[in-house]
């Protein structure tokens, strides 16, 4: 059995980088790492992404590589594929993409020719930089168009999508979010799309996790194509892969390669395969479960410290807090709750009048103390935390203070794969 090398050869060969990993492993033991889109991989996991599998080029695909020797990591990629279209129950999938922005780019390369017009959600409301932000390469390639959430409910306005995909005929249109905290309507997206001759691409990057345990409608059936990454609620690699049906699948593959990229990291879809297979077990569908329970237990929490939570809570890992109601920036927030132990990230709320590098909220998400083990109780108890920073968010006396409970608190959940 070929193992990644002991830390203390690392050590030896660059004593400045280990040690900077050495910080970082105290710093993911030691505090309470709530970033939605974070989350720790299993020891498997990090077998496999640290595995001899670096050394191989393998440009291409299973039986069509541009190089040789590449019999053994064909049989890595065709676990990985043959896991992944089984999980989700796809007909055809591409696990090659490095991170889910190139994924989103060979999608639209697949769907779209430079100039054509998307459909995606306003980025103010929770859509991703790669949904048609102006200085990414979607919006500067591809002219996006926007639909959003309502302004009472804060969550996405179907009429208003299908009224904007009648006035624009988009090409493509692209549900999903970095900072949405309810479920997708996945058919109602479908039957728009297919009202106007458009393609529905689903980005499931942050539920895909909730979706393989069934603890969220598929995309799969109205989506003919559907990005993901590979981390988030998945707990996987930092990586990402494709999902379409049969139709899709030669535009896939070759928007992927040679469109988007060359060779693949083939240790890293070694972690895929390996995350792909955790994901099927039965063990796997009660942690989904208990994310959704830790959020919600987290929202009403946080909500009894006075806190409001666009669009009233939460139907999956994500909360979405709106801080600006005690006067508080996102940003703000983020730096004491930072010095308290407690990382979050700020992030715009719906019609937020503050820029994105201030923000008037804060976005939280629980698969990462899940992971942990923690529970609904731990949940109540970190809500309380945030609660007495945000109460007075410049007494750094009292940050310090929070954040000696954070370490009595996280000293009876270790990460996996960190040692002590």
């Amino acid at each position: 059995m070929v193992q990644t090398a002991p830390p203390d050869l690392l050590a030896a060969a660059d004593e400045d980088v280990a040690a900077a990993i050495g910080r970082e492993a105290g710093r993911q033991r030691e505090s309470l790492e709530m970033i939605a889109s974070e989350n720790y991989t299993s020891p498997a996991v990090l077998a496999a992404v640290g595995s001899i599998l670096t050394n191989k080029y393998a440009e291409g695909y299973p039986g069509r590589r541009y190089y040789g020797g590449c019999d053994f990591v064909d049989e890595v990629e065709e676990l990985a594929i043959a896991r992944v279209k089984a999980l989700f129950g796809a007909e055809h999938a591409n696990v090659q993409p490095h991170s889910g922005s190139q994924a989103n780019l060979a999608a639209y390369f697949a769907l779209m020719n430079p100039g054509d017009i998307a459909l995606g959600l306003e980025l103010n409301h929770g859509g991703h930089l790669t949904h048609g932000l102006k200085v990414n390469v979607s919006g500067k390639w591809f002219n996006f168009a926007s639909y959003g959430v309502d302004r009472e409910t804060e969550r996405i306005d179907y009429d208003a999508m299908a009224a904007v995909a009648r006035e624009v005929r988009p090409k493509v249109i692209v549900i999903g979010a970095t900072a949405y905290p309810r479920q997708y309507d996945f058919a109602r997206a479908g039957e728009i799309a297919r009202s106007v001759d458009a393609v529905l691409m689903a980005d499931m990057a942050h539920i895909a996790g909730l979706i393989a345990a069934g603890q969220h409608p598929t995309p799969v059936g109205p989506a003919p194509v559907i990005t993901s990454t590979t981390h988030k609620t998945l707990r996987g690699p930092r990586s990402a892969f494709i999902l379409s049906d049969a139709d899709h699948a030669r535009a896939i593959d070759r928007a992927v390669f040679p469109g988007t990229s060359g060779g693949p990291h083939m240790h890293v879809i070694a972690g895929k395969a390996v995350a792909f297979r955790e994901a099927a077990a039965p063990q796997f569908r009660d942690y989904a479960i208990r994310i959704i329970e830790n959020a919600r237990a987290l929202a009403d929490a946080l909500q009894g410290e006075g806190l409001r939570l666009v669009s009233g809570g939460t139907d999956t890992h994500l909360l979405l807090v709106d801080v600006g109601v005690r006067g508080l920036t996102g940003k703000a927030v983020e730096g004491a709750l930072d010095a308290a132990g407690i990382t979050v990230n700020k992030n715009t709320i719906p019609y937020d009048e503050r820029r994105p590098t201030v923000t008037s909220g804060i976005r939280i998400g629980t698969p990462a103390l899940t992971t942990r083990g923690m529970g609904p109780d731990e949940m109540r108890v970190i809500a309380r935390l945030i609660g007495r920073v945000l109460d007075d968010i410049d007494d750094e006396t009292a940050h310090a203070a929070v954040r000696a409970e954070v370490g009595d608190l996280v000293a009876g959940f270790p990460v996996p794969g960190v040692p002590d």
